[in-house]
């Protein structure tokens, strides 16, 4: 059982995804939101940079000497805790209309993950986890759901899930990826956190994308190590450290990984 103070954090981080909830909410198919490129072309609304100015402020009264790390805005603070944020993981998802994306919250120690929540307003839905806590699903804290991958122990019976096949043939193990793809039992593209958190839930076997930043997987990995699963980077490095990211139900880690290797075409 994670201790008292890591319960407080994690009730903490549920109250920023309410208040997140209600600013995505208020905008998520709104006529006038407002949608510009960022330098790497990726779409940012305004939706992103208010949800993560409103949570930078509420930590700023609440943990004041914890540092905020967030996709739209500068680092703020030092320290051994940091507070990691992603306001719409999903936000072309957002844009469109399509109602899968979340807010994605987590809290690390060091370079460890501690607790985290990824919050699916549109989709009605939430997952959080914590430090020996286990992983759940929900509608809220006092209402979870424990979480728990598949028994899954062959690639030819597994459900991969992903986003898209162009950036693995950037990252240069396209062949690998689509040989995965083709001795999977089935594969769909859920994309972004939703893959994971079918992972968590056992609906779904194995997920991987090859380009992903800490505040993309941070919250995510934590949910799917709760539930039993393994998080790591391409090469094999557990954690939400990179490059990219793959997540299974542990039994089929090692044979993903071999498998996407650079050198395994």
């Amino acid at each position: 059982m994670p201790d008292q103070a890591l319960l407080d954090d994690l009730r903490l981080a549920h109250v920023l995804a309410d208040q997140a909830d209600a600013i995505t909410l208020a905008r998520f198919k709104a006529s006038d939101l407002q949608v510009t490129a960022k330098p790497d072309l990726t779409p940012v609304t305004d939706a992103d940079t208010a949800v993560e100015d409103a949570l930078r402020t509420s930590l700023s009264r609440t943990r004041p000497r914890d540092a905020v790390h967030g996709e739209e805005r500068p680092d703020s603070g030092w320290g051994p805790r940091r507070w990691v944020i992603d306001p719409i993981d999903g936000t072309a998802n957002f844009v469109r209309g399509v109602p899968v994306w979340a807010t994605l919250i987590s809290l690390m120690v060091g370079d460890e993950v501690v607790a985290g929540v990824v919050s699916a307003p549109a989709l009605a839905r939430r997952w959080w986890a914590s430090k020996g806590g286990g992983a759940f699903t929900g509608r809220s804290l006092l209402q979870g759901v424990p979480c728990r991958v598949s028994g899954v122990g062959q690639i030819e019976d597994a459900s991969l899930s992903y986003s898209s096949i162009g950036g693995w043939i950037e990252a240069g193990r396209g062949q690998q990826f689509v040989d995965l793809l083709r001795d999977c039992w089935r594969t769909r593209a859920y994309g972004d956190f939703w893959s994971y958190m079918l992972l968590a839930e056992g609906t779904v076997d194995l997920a991987a994308e090859p380009e992903l930043a800490l505040h993309d997987m941070a919250a995510v990995s934590i949910v799917v190590t709760e539930a039993g699963g393994r998080f790591t980077s391409l090469d094999g490095k557990d954690g939400p450290h990179g490059p990219g990211a793959i997540a299974t139900n542990s039994l089929l880690h090692d044979e993903v990984v071999e498998r996407l290797s650079l050198e395994a075409e």
